[in-house]
């Protein structure tokens, strides 16, 4: 479930790293690579009247899985996007709750959380 939208990354930059990313948040999270999405936004950055880089930030959507988890999960976004020869690049979490996310107008709570 994990959705990382990627924001002053290009869209060939983004496929450059996307298969080892997948694989390695895959391993962190120890899910499937098909439980990822990856979306690059096309935005225009603004300074001083004038058009400018974006600067890097990614932001990744999921249910919540603890410290180390995360921790792990913005080392290897981290480090990918860095490999792009990006020096910077700032990683946000955004935690959904389960009884707030419906999948076919079902409750994740309901569906998935219950035993």
């Amino acid at each position: 479930m994990p959705h990382l939208v990627f924001r002053g990354v290009s869209i060939e930059q983004v496929k450059t790293i996307s298969k080892p990313l997948v694989e390695e948040l895959a391993d962190v999270c120890r899910c499937g690579t098909d439980n990822f999405t990856l979306e690059v936004l096309s935005s225009t950055f603004i300074f001083e009247k004038k058009e400018v880089a974006g600067f890097p930030f990614i932001e990744v959507k999921w249910f919540e899985r603890g410290q180390e988890i995360r921790d792990q999960f913005a080392q290897v976004v981290s480090k990918l996007v860095q490999s792009l020869e990006i020096p910077e690049v700032e990683v946000a979490f955004t935690t959904f709750r389960e009884t707030a996310y419906y999948s076919n107008g079902k409750s994740f709570a309901t569906t998935y959380c219950e035993k």
